[in-house]
């Protein structure tokens, strides 16, 4: 199974508000994103699927909103919780690992659960090259990754856990770590999944 139809699956198995990595609201990405961007920034939510930090965004009235996500579904369920609201959000269906976005156009990449799933290092030197080539000089990556007590699965899929110091490496020299965090997630099922929040800067 590709991983396409592996998240069509996912996302078509269980509502948006029952899938282990649901948050009510993603406090901690909300705050970074508001201390680093205006209203006007251009965002880009990598693997954001039916998260609710779109809609967050969109009421604290940012208009320069992107969605990227590998499932339909999970864009679909965002879209219908959104409302009228869709149109002010652009909709991006594409894996990371082998898509294009324009060049030098984003001010913040934010990935809360993405970058850990990229388990072979051929796909997060594609990931890390898409990154570098789609954000502005001066921009902010925010990843948000499992950490090294975290979970070693998620969703049926092996996971790379990571503490600040291998992420940067990952990312390489285009990338200086500005800030890291430690986040304790509770799933709706009760379970504790330990991440790790790192704010990068694009040299």
């Amino acid at each position: 199974m590709d991983r396409e139809e592996h998240w069509e699956r996912v996302h078509g198995a269980k509502p948006a508000t029952q899938v282990s990595w649901y948050a009510p609201h993603l406090e901690r990405s909300i705050a970074l994103i508001r201390a680093l961007a205006d209203l006007s920034a251009e965002i880009i939510d990598v693997g954001g699927g039916a998260s609710t930090l779109v809609d967050d965004l969109l009421a604290l009235g940012h208009t320069n909103v992107s969605v990227l996500d590998v499932s339909r579904a999970a864009l679909a369920a965002a879209k219908a919780r959104l409302g009228a609201q869709t149109a002010m959000v652009k909709w991006i269906v594409g894996d990371v690992t082998s898509m294009d976005l324009p060049r030098k156009r984003y001010d913040v990449w934010h990935d809360r659960a993405v970058f850990h799933f990229l388990t072979e290092p051929v796909d997060r030197r594609a990931y890390v090259e898409l990154a570098t080539n789609s954000l502005k000089v001066g921009a902010h990556a925010i990843l948000a990754t499992f950490s090294l007590d975290g979970p070693t699965c998620c969703s049926g899929l092996d996971v790379v856990r990571y503490s600040a110091g291998t992420l940067g490496r990952e990312l390489g020299p285009a990338f200086a770590l500005k800030q890291e965090s430690h986040q304790s997630h509770h799933t709706p099922a009760g379970a504790q999944q330990n991440f790790i929040y790192c704010l990068f800067e694009k040299r």
